[in-house]
């Protein structure tokens, strides 16, 4: 592991970055000052600072992530610095500190960095941010399109109006009732057209949002993986986009478990002597990747089989990954049976199932002979 004489702690804000100063050995922190965030800006205060250091070989920065993204640790690696991006939530906190300031908060960082106490997040390259970008806009976009038809239904509720027995809702019927619905009022009258309008347009930026997926997946260097972790039952395009685009680089992921864990499935724990306390899942992770693996293990409920869909997706990929994929529907099916005969709760037992499948789809990203994104 390298070794550096200089720690630089950076408190980011959308306008300015106020950075700290550990030096190497036990000294107290330091600031050094305030400058904007704009990139002529850092570049010329490292410029300058890197003349009076005598370089930046030696010197290794960091800042928490936030909204203002990867741009300033691009940046950093474009000058040669060494820089990492900080998981927040896991940045020490002492219980009695009441007073919190930018520059506090900057030498902390340093003295902290120093010390080896933060924890570094993976940071994924450019192309592979702009894939996940793309998909939590899919995800965002379908979310938008739930509240716009809840609140349709909810204002056909309050007038009265119910859909005809056997129509369910958001079908070509139930399109069908809306248009030859009559309402009274002249408020009314316009009121429903524009919510029909909106639900419209958002069910149009669904659709444009998942062309784009499929012709950037399609052109994308990770198109072999994605295409290979739709062998699994449940894991169509969208969602093996998702797993790729979530989990990146899985070769930082040395086991399993560590996957499950930053997926947040795997059980709380508050044990201490000879008592152990085990609570619900930690839900401490990445809550996209755990949404898209949780809607996948529902499909493990059903018999074990390979259906017309599922064979179609396996066609041409490799038989180690159709091997794991079998065997995935083989135990996750006789797991789910065995914890549901227990009397379990089923969305606690689909949680396990979850738990399961992601060690199967690590399993089988181990297998895959192609390149998976690397980051930074």
């Amino acid at each position: 592991m390298k070794e550096y004489a200089r720690f630089l702690g950076i408190d980011q804000h959308k306008d300015s970055l106020v950075i700290g100063q550990a030096d190497a050995g036990r000294e107290p922190g330091m600031v050094l000052g305030r400058i904007r965030n704009r990139e002529d800006d850092i570049r010329r205060w490292f410029r300058q600072r890197g003349r009076e250091w005598g370089g930046l070989a030696d010197v290794l920065c960091c800042y928490e992530a936030g909204p203002c993204g990867y741009v300033l640790q691009r940046q950093m690696v474009e000058m040669q610095v060494a820089c990492q991006v900080i998981a927040p939530s896991l940045t020490p906190r002492k219980p009695g500190e009441r007073v919190r300031t930018d520059r506090r908060d900057a030498t902390k960082l340093a003295v902290l960095l120093r010390a080896g106490e933060l924890t570094p997040i993976w940071v994924p390259d450019a192309e592979h941010e702009a894939l996940r970008d793309l998909i939590r806009a899919r995800e965002a976009a379908r979310v938008d399109l739930l509240r716009q038809r809840h609140r349709l239904s909810k204002f056909l509720l309050r007038q009265g109006q119910y859909p005809p027995e056997g129509v369910r809702a958001w079908t070509k019927a139930h399109a069908r009732w809306l248009d030859q619905l009559a309402l009274k009022e002249r408020a009314h009258q316009v009121l429903l057209p524009e919510l029909r309008q909106t639900i419209l347009g958002v069910e149009q930026r669904v659709a444009r949002l998942d062309t784009a997926i499929r012709e950037a997946v399609l052109s994308s260097p990770w198109c072999a993986a994605i295409q290979a972790l739709q062998c699994f039952r449940g894991v169509d395009l969208l969602t093996a986009a998702t797993l790729v685009a979530e989990l990146g680089a899985v070769a930082r992921f040395a086991k399993a478990r560590q996957v499950m864990a930053y997926a947040g499935l795997v059980p709380s724990e508050d044990s201490s002597g000879q008592t152990i306390r085990r609570g619900r899942t930690t839900a401490a992770g990445n809550t996209h990747l755990r949404r898209v693996v949780v809607e996948a293990a529902w499909h493990y409920r059903h018999t074990p089989k390979v259906g017309r869909r599922l064979e179609q997706r396996q066609k041409g990929q490799p038989a180690e990954v159709i091997d794991v994929a079998w065997r995935a529907q083989i135990r996750l099916h006789k797991r789910y049976r065995k914890l549901m005969a227990r009397g379990k709760e089923k969305n606690k037992v689909i949680t396990a199932i979850a738990r399961e499948l992601l060690a199967f789809l690590w399993e089988a990203w181990q297998v895959l002979p192609i390149p998976t994104p690397q980051g930074e």
